[in-house]
Order: C-alpha cells, then structure tokens, then sequence
C-alpha cells in the first residue's frame, strides 16, 4: 500500500469501506457527490452542500438526503481529523443510494495566475455533480499535459460553460458575470456570490465568449479549495485587477463556516 492510500480513509454507510462495496461502487458509475474543504470541523456553505446532495438524489434516485445523517457520517467519518479534504458520494446500491465519505488530507487552491486551455466539450447534465465523466477528466489531463493548470470547456462559437473542475466569474467593472451557458453551480461560486452582493457587487448570468474575456477587468476561477485569478487562456494573456483579486478573496474568507 503506497503512503497516499495510507491517508485515505473510506466509509460507507457509517462504517469502514469493505472490498466488495468498493467494487460495486466502482463498477455500478452512477452517481453523485459533492467536495468539500473542512478546518476546525467546519466546512463553508453547508446549506449549499445540503441542498446540491438533496436535489440531485431526488433526480437520480427520487429520495432526498437526510440533513442528520449527512452531518453524523461526516462527523464520524472524520474522527480524529479536524482538517481535512472530504467527499460525499451517493451511488448506486442495491436496495437504496449508499453513502460514501471519503476523508484526505486539507488541500489549497493552487497560487498564483491560472492558465487555462479552452476545449471543445460541455458535460453532460451539467448541473449536477455526477461520477463517471470521461470527457471532463480526458480534457483536464491534456490541459495539465501542455502546461496548463485547467481545460476551460466551450461549446459552439468559443462559448463558455465552466472548467473541469471550476467555475469561471469574469468582472466587468460593476458587476461579476458568470456563463450562462449549462454548468454546475458551484459551492464557493455560490458563497462568493453571497459575499459580494453584502458590499453591492452583483452577479448576473450572460453568456460569455472566449473572444470576450479580454474585454473584462479581471477573470477568476472558483472551486471547493478556494479562488485563483486568470492570467492567460490559450494564447491569449488577461489583465487581473489584484485590488479586485484581494477584495474577492478577502470577503470569500470571511464568509461564516458552518460546524458540521
């Protein structure tokens, strides 16, 4: 067993992940999850993990998550761990959605400006955090193959729907403008949201083209582990408003964490 699988720590249902449910995880695909950053027991915008989770089970498997039972299986799953990188999946089971919690160790969001390679690809039912995208994963690993730290995903005429693993906030100078095109919404993306409409920056959906991004002030990416200005897209280098970049940042951490 390699040291990076030493510190990760599986359970299903409340109790430590056997071979067997591993392998009908793996092989069953169908799925949810949501990711979260936890410090202290503490997690930003839990209500919005909630109600992702909630939503897309009824979607996929028409029962919702239990409030309770969520905050008692991360808890547990966590343990001694007050810091530390945890997802909730729920997939596929035999008889009713199992609930799998993984715990890593704390992760950040990379530093420094963000460059992105745009592609030619969209997820498919885009607004909910699915398993099993192959294309999503193919496209990163291109990305990060040529230099770059993440794929921008486009549709026709260059237009913008969200990254990988991100979601893209462009400002204008009054206002933050998100793609409109289908996307996730993202936890940090929505507690960004929050924060900025308490000192009157509003957030609007429109959509957003790769030729447009030089016309903003400053473009950013957003996702669980936190918020990364955007300096470059393909060829093509952005300005960054670091005044902007510091405002943006300062309000996201003081937004409230939520015990678990």
């Amino acid at each position: 067993m390699t040291a990076a699988a030493d510190r990760l720590k599986i359970e299903i249902d409340g109790h430590p992940a056997s071979a067997e449910q591993l392998r009908s995880a793996a092989l069953s695909g169908f799925g949810h999850f949501t990711a979260m950053q936890i410090r202290n027991h503490r997690v930003r915008g839990f209500r919005h993990h909630l109600a992702r989770l909630d939503a897309a089970n009824r979607e996929l498997f028409g029962t919702g998550v239990d409030e309770r039972l969520l905050r008692t299986r991360i808890r547990q799953a966590l343990g001694d761990f007050s810091d530390a990188s945890v997802r909730v999946y729920l997939h596929e089971a035999a008889d009713a959605p199992a609930m799998m919690v993984t715990v890593r160790p704390p992760g950040g969001m990379q530093p420094g400006r963000w460059r992105l390679r745009s592609v030619p690809y969209q997820r498919s039912v885009a607004h909910i955090k699915h398993t099993a995208d192959f294309g999503q994963r193919y496209y990163q690993r291109l990305a990060h193959a040529a230099g770059f730290d993440e794929a921008l995903l486009t549709g026709p005429d260059g237009i913008i729907s969200e990254g990988t693993v991100t979601n893209m906030g462009c400002f204008d100078g009054g206002q933050v403008i998100w793609p409109a095109a289908p996307a996730l919404r993202g936890i940090t993306m929505q507690v960004v949201e929050s924060a900025l409409t308490g000192i009157g920056v509003s957030s609007v959906r429109a959509h957003v083209r790769l030729t447009d991004l030089r016309t903003f002030s400053s473009v950013f990416v957003t996702n669980a582990r936190g918020i990364a200005a955007v300096g470059q897209v393909d060829a093509q280098e952005l300005p960054v408003d670091e005044q902007l970049m510091k405002t943006i940042t300062e309000r996201y951490e003081a937004a409230p964490w939520d015990d678990i």
